[in-house]
């Protein structure tokens, strides 16, 4: 880090600041913003250099992904078959598979790479017009030996009958999470983290305890660069002793592009051992790695069916979805940790996750200094908006939800009505409730630009506009990606923004949002980010 000025010049900064909020300059020293203006202002500050490589693009903060995972950077090594095309952190495009017979052959493809278990992710069955993946269809690849395949959501798996047969699931078991057919015969599906923990014990596969390790974070970071990301989440980590030493190794080297800020994983059945080592973790912060907050998770995903709704069944007759734990178990954990001052995140989906959260929230005695945060959010309500704004409530939406799986949940899930309503920036907004925006990635890609870009113009991917009235202002969806998720993460007097001495932490554009027609901002080029003043281009 050097203790020189360096003054970056642009096309136009914009610093998400009430007052002085575009200039052409900004001086950076020790990693941090010494002064924002325009070029005749920076004389004050005597000897400088003058760095003009971004003189034509447009620099803003560095993007902050509220809620995301290093997943991410682990799922990579195991075979893609989600629906839409994706690209790996290599530059990779793996093409999006339409039908179980792709899945089928993508997976026969993958058996002569090793004699283990065969491992994917991002199948996304709802785009198979209501039919489930089963064991029919996986033992097709192969019932010699173990196959167990992550849903898009992180919710669900789909395993094989090697892997039914080893873990001793039939008819007579009874776990909450097991899908079985009509005549009571488990299909393979294992849902939420009670049923999926039977499959990750035999297969030896625990997508959730294996991530984390360096080259993962490196391949996140790889990701987040490309977005024009400087600060993301590990919004739900066990944050073992390997985790942290990982975590610690890779946010200490200068060439790490990324800080990072992190969430333990909670145990709601011991939330006083949560609240000490939260506090212990907290006291290793570093100016690029962030802990002291917790994760709680309520309910599942709404297309996988195990988000908790409060109708007696889905659109298409579901049944309704699945507590991770009992409920009065949530809620009493969740008061136990805002009231000894924790950052909590909460997982909400549907609006019966969402009541359960803020029921908690609201009997806690204590608020404490650390607003809690609703993830997700989805179908929250307009009487759940108001009692936000009582309680001090942050929200961070799944705007892009909306494009991906929008014309599904019209379909099956919550309706063409309620779908309307689904991520209401504009009705948070308005009331006055702090928004974010997030990818939760790997369930969607990271690309803030995009998750903006859905919050503005709320557009399916069959090109439908879904709910109008809700749509917001470029102004708005860039302050949520940008302010809005720091003032979640509890860093806004760190990051979010362009202003004396925060973090010199800024995305730098191609083209101006600002200028750009709504339609478009989705496709501005990313050339690169800063980070705390060191520069890092995008190929």
């Amino acid at each position: 880090m050097s203790n020189e000025i360096e003054v970056f010049s642009a096309r136009k900064i914009y610093t998400m600041m009430e007052q002085n909020p575009v200039a052409t300059h900004v001086a950076v020293k020790d990693g941090k913003i010494l002064k924002v203006g325009d070029y005749e202002s920076m004389a004050e500050l005597g000897l400088y250099t003058l760095n003009e490589q971004f003189h034509d693009k447009v620099i803003m903060p560095g993007f902050v992904e509220g809620h995301s995972h290093t997943l991410e950077g682990h799922l990579w090594q195991y075979t893609y078959v989600g629906y839409y095309d994706r690209v790996g952190p290599d530059g990779k495009k793996w093409s999006g598979l339409k039908s179980t017979t792709e899945i089928i052959g993508r997976l026969k493809s993958t058996m002569k790479d090793s004699d283990g278990p065969i491992v994917a992710w991002g199948l996304d069955p709802i785009f198979f017009g209501g039919k489930r993946i089963s064991t029919h269809d996986l033992d097709q690849v192969t019932t010699d030996r173990p196959i167990i395949i992550l849903h898009a959501s992180g919710h669900c798996v789909n395993v094989n009958s090697w892997v039914l047969n080893e873990a001793g699931i039939d008819s007579e078991t009874n776990i909450e999470g097991i899908l079985k057919s009509n005549d009571g015969v488990p299909t393979g599906e294992l849902r939420e983290l009670a049923a999926m923990f039977v499959a990750f014990e035999v297969t030896g596969t625990n997508f959730f305890d294996k991530m984390g390790a360096e080259d993962d974070l490196w391949r996140f970071a790889q990701q987040t660069k490309t977005a024009g990301v400087t600060t993301a989440t590990e919004l739900y980590s066990p944050i073992h002793d390997g985790i942290l030493n990982s975590l610690q190794n890779a946010t200490k080297m200068p060439e790490f592009p990324l800080r990072l800020a992190v969430s333990k994983a909670a145990v709601t059945s011991n939330p006083e051992a949560d609240v000490q080592r939260v506090k212990e973790l907290a006291n290793l912060n570093t100016d690029k790695l962030f802990f002291g907050s917790i994760k709680v998770m309520t309910d599942g995903s709404i297309q996988g069916y195990t988000a908790r709704i409060k109708d007696e069944s889905y659109y298409n007759g579901a049944p309704n979805g699945i507590w991770n734990a009992p409920p009065a178990e949530i809620k009493t954990a969740i008061g136990y940790y805002i009231q000894h001052g924790i950052l909590t995140h909460i997982h909400t989906n549907g609006d019966e996750a969402i009541e359960l959260a803020i029921d908690a929230i609201e009997a806690a005695q204590n608020m404490a200094s650390m607003r809690p945060v609703l993830q997700h959010a989805q179908l929250i309500t307009e009487d759940m908006i108001e009692r936000c704004v009582e309680n001090a409530i942050h929200t961070n939406i799944f705007s892009n939800h909306l494009y991906y799986w929008g014309d599904q949940h019209a379909s099956y899930t919550i309706g063409p009505e309620r779908v309307q309503m689904l991520n209401p920036a504009a009705s948070l907004l308005k009331a006055g409730v702090t928004l974010a925006f997030h990818s939760d990635a790997p369930i969607t890609p990271m690309a803030p630009l995009f998750t903006a870009w859905c919050a503005v113009n709320r557009m399916s991917s069959s090109g439908q506009i879904l709910g109008s009235s809700e749509r917001i202002s470029v102004e708005e969806a860039l302050y949520a990606i940008t302010m809005g998720a720091a003032k979640t993460l509890g860093l806004d007097d760190k990051i979010g923004s362009i202003t004396d001495n925060k973090y010199a932490d800024f995305a730098v554009l191609d083209d101006d949002p600002y200028e750009a027609e709504p339609i478009a901002i989705k496709d501005i080029g990313i050339t690169g980010i800063v980070v705390g003043g060191k520069i890092f281009l995008n190929d």
